[in-house]
């Protein structure tokens, strides 16, 4: 289904608070247009995207650049600062996540437990979008796109507020956005930017029940604490990426430093990164050494409890209570030495964000007993707490982890953005 399309609002010189139900309006229109759009509309808004993106790369990154001279000036940090560029391989990278989820299937009106019950009906489910999707994020301008896409692929409607910081570039990608939502036939509207850096827009939107369905904060603590804190509307987050690695009694060791090193070392500043490393008491002595030399060279920090100190006390800190609680995202790691697979549990239960934990184990049973008791949304067995993420789970991308039981756990892909309702089929049937 294919409609003309809306005319832009502006914030500019208007009512911060007429500006925002403006969109909520706009947004919901939208949502009830897209809920019955056929995939291949939506897949060719996709395409038509990413062209317009790659014909105004040039503009994107000299709109980036305006933000990055701003940021240099603000005193951001290195790392805020690569989160916030916008090179050719980032765009080209823009471009291929957008082909990437054309060709996912489309979850909307996918028909799942379909059955037949005593009375002769049929039940079963549909999946259906959420409706209005509102994003709060920070400093990395390609959650722009990678919000938007997946929320007209799962045919939601979205609102996206990105930082201030990385306003000029958001314009810009919204530019190539809408473009492709004119070509496409579809309504500008189906994604909104808000285009104010004013604050007072968060805390409207946070509240904005009557237009917006869900609120997916992405960004640091910080956001996420104030989202959960002042939202009416419900919310899909996590707070803190506090993985673990637990080094059990069983473990092949020389797979367990592979999964431990790269646990660690592949990146620092994602949430997917182990932060505390635990060891079964009895291997420690076998594993331990090789592993703090391993992470050392990597230019590690190490802090570790007592009984870890005890292997290399010069270059291992002494661990604080704190630090068990600790979501580094740097080259910082805590080592604690524990007496088998209850305590790893126990302490991963009590001190962990319910992210995702690993066991490096030959055990069945203990793999088993690991996967049931730990109350994370990935659990792993002999793998690397890096490979949670959507594109490695198969979902293509995804807009966040939740570490969250309602709605969505772990990785939300295309279907965490959608909903079930039941659905019957009959001939005439009538209850007696």
């Amino acid at each position: 289904m294919r409609v003309a399309v809306n005319n832009e609002i502006s914030s500019d010189g208007g009512d911060i608070e007429q500006y925002m139900a403006q969109l909520g309006r706009q947004a919901r229109a939208a949502a009830e247009i897209l809920a019955q759009t056929d995939p291949e509309a939506k897949n060719d808004a996709l395409l038509k995207i990413a062209e317009a993106i790659n014909q105004q790369r040039e503009l994107i990154k000299a709109e980036n650049q305006k933000d990055m001279r701003d940021a240099e000036l603000n005193g951001l940090d290195a790392a805020l600062l690569d989160r916030l560029l916008l090179s050719d391989a980032r765009i080209d990278a823009m471009i291929e996540g957008l082909r990437q989820i054309v060709s996912l299937p489309d979850p909307v009106g996918e028909i799942s437990e379909l059955e037949y019950r005593p009375s002769g009906i049929q039940v079963g489910k549909m999946r259906v979008p959420l409706g209005v999707i509102g994003i709060i994020y920070e400093s990395r301008p390609n959650v722009t796109i990678d919000a938007a896409a997946l929320c007209l692929k799962s045919g939601n409607a979205s609102i996206l507020r990105g930082g201030k910081e990385a306003i000029n570039s958001n314009q810009a990608i919204y530019q190539c956005i809408k473009q492709g939502l004119k070509l496409a036939g579809l309504p500008q509207t189906c994604v909104q930017v808000i285009n104010t850096i004013d604050r007072s827009a968060v805390g409207l939107m946070l509240n904005m029940q009557e237009s917006i369905d869900v609120i997916i904060p992405r960004g640091g603590k910080s956001l996420i604490e104030r989202v959960s804190s002042e939202a009416s509307i419900p919310v899909i987050k996590h707070l803190d990426g506090l993985c673990h690695v637990y080094i059990d009694d069983g473990a092949n060791l020389s797979k367990a430093f592979d999964i431990a090193l790269n646990a660690k070392t592949r990146r620092y500043g994602v949430c997917n990164a182990m932060e505390t490393l635990l060891v079964a008491e009895s291997v420690a002595k076998d594993f331990l050494p090789d592993m703090i030399s391993g992470l050392i060279e990597k230019g590690v920090e190490l802090r570790g409890s007592a009984s870890t100190r005890q292997y290399n006390p010069d270059a291992i800190g002494v661990a604080s209570d704190e630090d068990w609680e600790t979501e580094y995202l740097a080259p910082i790691l805590s080592i604690k030495i524990v007496d088998g697979l209850e305590q790893a549990i126990t302490h991963i239960n009590h001190h962990g964000s319910h992210h995702t934990d690993a066991i490096v184990t030959e055990d069945y049973s203990r793999a088993r007993q690991f996967l049931r008791r730990v109350d994370s949304s990935s659990v792993m067995v002999n793998a690397s707490t890096t490979f949670s993420d959507g594109f490695e789970y198969g979902l293509g991308a995804e807009i966040g982890i939740s570490t969250d039981k309602l709605h969505a756990r772990g990785p939300v892909g295309l279907k965490g953005l959608t909903s079930q309702k039941y659905i019957v089929y009959g001939d005439g049937h009538i209850r007696h």
